[in-house]
């Protein structure tokens, strides 16, 4: 009886293990702005949109060992949970949103990918 075994080994492609941030601060500067206008024109209700198009700029600025980092998370996909996780916290008067930071996070790094 014979085994086959599948070895995958990611070796980037231009030959360069380097990993570095290639975003600049006027930039940055800009999409947050950007962001905060839209959050305060709508009262808040596109704050999970200002989110998403900070992680997806700092996430596709991002390379680690010589492969970039890509984000493939919507604002459609943040709001549904953004609702069920701001009336987690008004049902148990706050003590859920101890747990927000982490549900985010994990949110965030479940859709960043190489």
């Amino acid at each position: 009886m014979e085994t086959a075994i599948n070895v995958n080994v990611n070796v980037p492609i231009n030959g360069s293990g380097e990993s570095y941030f290639d975003g600049g601060l006027a930039q940055y500067i800009g999409w947050y702005i950007l962001g905060g206008i839209v959050t305060f024109i709508t009262l808040g209700i596109c704050y999970p949109w200002a989110i998403v198009m900070l992680y997806r700029w700092r996430i596709e600025h991002t390379v680690i060992e010589g492969r970039r980092l890509r984000f493939d998370g919507t604002a459609v996909q943040l709001f549904g949970n953004w609702i069920k996780w701001w009336l987690l916290s008004i049902i148990t008067l706050g003590i859920y949103s101890f747990w927000l930071s982490i549900k985010l996070e994990q949110w965030r790094v479940k859709h960043t990918h190489f």
